[in-house]
């Protein structure tokens, strides 16, 4: 493997899935010959004194990634000189970058200057995002249009890039994010833990993700009295942190629903474990909003290793996390009496979640374990 330089201004301890991809990977391809450009958060230290990767802290972050604006001039001028000094440090061959925007166009920047080649992962929503301005439709045409190769993060993502941004199909591909098998396992139900998490004998319906638009907790929120209905004791159980924090704690007071959700954050990894084992079903209720798509889902394939049944919006690339009807459903989560149910028709049925549930943890092992998933795409990255 050539001498790689990883982009990322979203790398742990940074949230998000993408940045836990990348660690996945490259901590696991790694022969020294990969260093890390990443993005700054204050917790960084921790992460990087364990970390088997070189890691340097840059200024990633910016509010504008247009070229217009004097804000937007200055962030490419102060990332791409930054980037340029970690290459010549580091004498880098290969640039991958982790999104078409803005790590993207800086690699283009690279390129011409130096004529050192990248990649560019794409996850989806970047690309819809970004096609609703002219502006920044430009500049990640240019990203797109010279990268050596674009890692789709799911065939939906592909269908895009190939569709509507009509790139290469010779250099488009698709490699899935995945989950680490032998860390999220399945566990059996404990009354301890549950206890713990404030789910005691409840019937919980997990989600796991930001509270943002795109998500949908507010649909499944409003599902709720219809899934009461047929399970009183149901508990929806939802972990993250947003933007539309305040919006969804109205909408649970208005709703009087109160002691039927549970709002839960600051967990630790063994704890966001645990949720996933103990649940009784996994809903991300996502959906479609403008541009916004969801373009793998992660947390999907993390709640399918622990043996949990899952339920997804049809938005985006959720659908390919799963064997449908086989170890998940989708449903239109637009419609939250659809979401009811098929959230109670699996509440109802222990022998239909126990069957999906396995099947899940086998789907998993097989296709999306982060082992399985790095050695494929480590032989690609040989090739370059």
């Amino acid at each position: 493997m050539k001498k790689t330089l990883l982009l990322s201004e979203i790398f742990p301890p940074v949230k998000g899935g993408s940045g836990r991809w990348f660690w996945e990977v490259y901590t696991r391809i790694a022969t020294g010959n990969v260093v890390v450009a990443a993005g700054q958060d204050d917790k960084s230290d921790e992460v990087d004194s364990i970390s088997p990767l070189k890691t340097y802290r840059l200024p990633l972050s910016s509010w504008s990634w247009g070229l217009k604006s004097l804000t937007g001039l200055k962030y490419y001028f102060r990332a791409l000189r930054a980037v340029l000094k970690v290459v010549k440090q580091n004498d880098i061959e290969v640039i991958h970058c982790g999104r078409c925007l803005p790590e993207g166009f800086i690699g283009f920047l690279i390129s011409k200057i130096k004529g050192i080649p990248y990649i560019c992962y794409v996850h989806g929503e970047d690309v819809e995002t970004a096609a609703t301005s002219r502006e920044l439709s430009w500049i990640v045409n240019k990203a797109l249009g010279g990268a050596t190769r674009l890692i789709a993060n799911s065939q939906n993502t592909a269908d895009i890039l190939l569709n509507k941004w009509h790139t290469d199909p010779a250099k488009t591909m698709v490699f899935n994010p995945g989950v680490d098998a032998s860390l999220f396992i399945p566990a059996p139900p404990s009354q301890e833990v549950r206890s713990q998490l404030g789910w005691e004998s409840k019937s919980v319906i997990l989600t796991v993700g930001r509270l943002q638009e795109r998500k949908g907790h507010d649909k499944l929120i409003e599902a709720l009295p219809s899934i009461i209905e047929r399970i009183p004791n149901a508990l929806y159980a939802i972990i993250g942190d947003g933007e539309r924090k305040s919006a969804l704690h109205a909408l649970v007071k208005d709703l009087n629903l109160a002691e039927h959700v549970l709002f839960m954050s600051e967990l630790n990894d063994e704890q966001m474990i645990q949720c996933y084992q103990q649940c009784d079903v996994f809903v991300l209720p996502n959906r479609t909003v403008g541009s916004d798509i969801e373009g793998f889902g992660m947390v999907l394939v993390e709640a399918q290793a622990c043996e949990r049944p899952v339920i997804a919006g049809d938005s985006g690339g959720t659908s390919e996390t799963m064997l449908l009807g086989e170890t998940g459903f989708i449903v239109d989560c637009t419609q939250p009496q659809a979401l009811a149910e098929k959230i109670c028709d699996l509440l109802e049925n222990d022998t239909l979640r126990e069957m999906m549930g396995k099947a899940g943890r086998n789907h998993v092992q097989q296709t999306l374990d982060w082992p399985v998933l790095s050695e494929k795409i480590a032989t690609e990255f040989n090739k370059l």
